[in-house]
């Protein structure tokens, strides 16, 4: 029986994918198997889950090599016979998504945040013209790639059942020769998976940025930001930009300061589950975005909230 195949590089995400992937597997009458290339903690991680996984142990594939791992996919789903590949919407999962959908003849969709079974197709939810709407849309071809956002979906939980499998592939070339690896050098940041962001725009100023962060910290949560923060101004690096050219993020509290609330940010924050805008500017629209507004100066309220933490 045809199936649904899973893979990502990072081990979040592939849960997130599980948990996708079992909400349509039953209406489309679908298998889930999830694949893993050199990690044994996520194999092990995913069996933890239910999954029924199939490893790749294979030292000269790396995540970097895209051309390469897209080899390695398209022969996992010939043997497997899977007639849909779940990846995550990520740099990588996007640049692989479109190179094997390109192998398979098969129609490819990313950033996709919400599935579901109609008619017995998989119908697929997506930001549509910059963010400024959410479109349906199906793949109709007999293979479908889809690639997933980040925290559309929550993680899959523990459960019986699961198990690893080996599989054994025939030699794929690498098109990457790796020479060495680095830890990214200064700030790194997973916003995506804090409960709390503090995010900043151009209405704040950089005096201002010390005391977001340590209100951020404070709240157990990670500073944010608009795009021209971190690419015009470079107070910030960029990954920590929210929306269309950033990362979408889910916390729990987004206490947003100075953004004015363009489309191609709002599209990254608006599932928070709640937000506090603060803008000087009665007419901003994050301030009708918001659950929370305040018309005021973005700077003062930091000082006044700082204070409050203490």
């Amino acid at each position: 029986m045809a199936g649904i195949l899973i893979y990502s590089d990072q081990d979040k995400l592939a849960l997130e994918l599980l948990t996708a992937a079992r909400l349509i597997a039953k209406d489309a009458n679908l298998n889930v198997k999830a694949l893993v290339i050199n990690n044994d903690a996520q194999a092990g991680e995913l069996a933890s889950r239910g999954a029924e996984v199939y490893q790749i142990c294979s030292p000269e594939l790396f995540a970097a090599d895209t051309a390469a791992l897209a080899a390695a996919l398209q022969q996992v789903i010939e043997k497997l016979d899977s007639s849909m590949v779940l990846l995550s919407s990520n740099r990588r999962g996007k640049e692989m998504a479109g190179r094997l959908a390109q192998k398979l003849a098969a129609g490819g969709l990313s950033d996709v945040s919400g599935l579901q079974v109609s008619g017995g197709k998989i119908q697929c939810t997506r930001n549509a013209l910059g963010g400024a709407t959410v479109a349906t849309q199906q793949i109709d071809t007999e293979k479908a790639v889809i690639a997933l956002a980040a925290r559309s979906f929550e993680a899959a939980p523990i459960q019986d059942g699961g198990k690893i499998n080996e599989f054994v592939m025939d030699a794929v070339t690498p098109s990457v020769k790796l020479l060495q690896t680095e830890l990214k050098a200064g700030d790194v940041a997973d916003i995506q998976a804090a409960d709390v962001l503090v995010v900043i725009g151009q209405g704040v100023e950089e005096d201002d940025l010390p005391i977001a962060e340590k209100i951020a910290k404070k709240l157990g949560g990670e500073i944010a930001c608009s795009k021209p923060v971190a690419t015009d101004k470079k107070w910030l690096p960029e990954d920590r930009i929210i929306g269309l050219s950033g990362k979408k993020c889910k916390p729990q509290l987004a206490i947003i300061l100075g953004v004015s609330g363009q489309v191609q940010f709002t599209v990254g924050i608006r599932d928070a589950h709640t937000i506090i805008a603060v803008n000087n500017d009665e007419k901003a629209y994050m301030l009708q975005a918001a659950d929370y507004a305040m018309v005021s100066d973005a700077g003062q309220v930091l000082n006044e909230l700082n204070k409050a933490l203490s």
